[in-house]
């Protein structure tokens, strides 16, 4: 243990036993799932980053080694620790100055969102030396100003090569498009059913996945292209599912975003129309139902269901607003003097 703390030492990395693991150092061979829990903080005790904090929720990290984490200062750590230990580890700069990107798209995902969301189509290094903003203060002053780091970090799990099923995120490219249709049925099965939050992640793992490899190609490209056509259908089941959930204002961004790019898509005009509808949008939800109307013919019966439903509630809401509002502005007549 002094000789794997001296090798360390000497990388630029210090460390700190905070609490023994259990059994022998595992083999750690390239191919092996570590999941861990991490805390970053600088060295002034500031937390930037808190996994069991992140997102509202205690989700540890996963990492496959071998794969080329764009933080490789994390599989060096460790491959130095035992299942259940705890140990805190001061790396320099030369080790650190990815963590603000790294940080920027685990944030992204505690958040839902994109984790590519905000990063240029470009290299890592080239990020960093751009003025471009990650989003977040403190750590667009990371990346200005790069420092030390500590990581506490605790190793709850070793698992072999085998013993696990890839996640989307470790997956070679090759494997990702082979196992997107999967997750997309898996996705379209928990919809059905009624597991709607469970179909949201799959959904939205699937369309994720896509858009990392869209970012390897150049837009309007055929492979790039090709990529978007699939991430679309996953994309409209991602805003069916949010609908249904209430995420209006997402569901209008991301049809929004799809109909600047195919004008004809009947079903992301539809499901913008309902958002609309749902926010009191009257005259965008209107438009977008014409639209639909327009596209497809067909789907006459459902929008006018849709517009009943609209109209009821907007009669609804204004008879609500006339009752609330129903006498505020009326002033009393003022008192009469009277004299004895």
């Amino acid at each position: 243990m002094e000789e794997e703390a001296r090798k360390l030492l000497e990388e630029g990395i210090s460390k700190k036993l905070s609490h023994p693991g259990r059994g022998e150092l595992p083999a750690f061979s390239n191919g092996t799932k570590v999941v861990f829990h991490y805390r970053t903080s600088l060295c002034d005790g500031t937390v930037l980053d808190d996994s069991r904090m992140m997102g509202g929720r205690s989700k540890p990290m996963e990492l496959i080694l071998g794969k080329k984490f764009k933080l490789a200062v994390w599989e060096r750590v460790i491959i130095s620790m035992r299942p259940g230990e705890i140990s805190e580890f001061t790396c320099e700069p030369k080790h650190t100055g990815l963590y603000p990107l790294v940080s920027q798209s685990l944030r992204n995902i505690s958040a839902g969102k994109d984790p590519l969301e905000g990063q240029r189509h470009c290299c890592g290094i080239a990020q960093i030396h751009s003025h471009h903003s990650l989003g977040h203060t403190d750590l667009d002053d990371l990346q200005a100003h790069p420092q030390p780091l500590v990581f506490t970090i605790e190793l709850m799990e070793v698992l072999s090569p085998g013993s696990f099923q890839l996640d989307v995120w470790a997956m070679t490219d090759e494997e990702k498009l082979e196992f997107v249709p999967q997750i997309h049925e898996e996705g379209n099965k928990l919809f059905k059913q009624g597991k709607i939050q469970e179909a949201t992640e799959k959904y939205y793992n699937g369309v994720a996945c896509l858009k990392n490899l869209q970012m390897k190609e150049h837009p309007a490209d055929e492979a790039w292209v090709k990529l978007d056509h699939m991430i679309t259908p996953l994309l409209l089941n991602y805003c069916q599912c949010q609908l249904l959930q209430g995420q209006y204002y997402e569901v209008i961004e991301h049809c929004s975003s799809l109909l600047f790019k195919y004008e004809d898509n009947v079903k992301a005009y539809y499901k913008r129309a309902k958002a609309h509808a749902a926010v009191w949008n009257e005259k965008e939800a209107r438009a977008d139902f014409a639209k639909v109307l327009e596209l497809d013919p067909s789907l006459e019966p459902s929008v006018a269901k849709e517009l009943r439903v609209l109209e009821e509630r907007l009669r609804t809401k204004d008879k609500e607003d006339k009752n609330r509002y129903k006498g505020l502005f009326n002033t009393p007549p003022p008192a009469t003097a009277t004299t004895g």
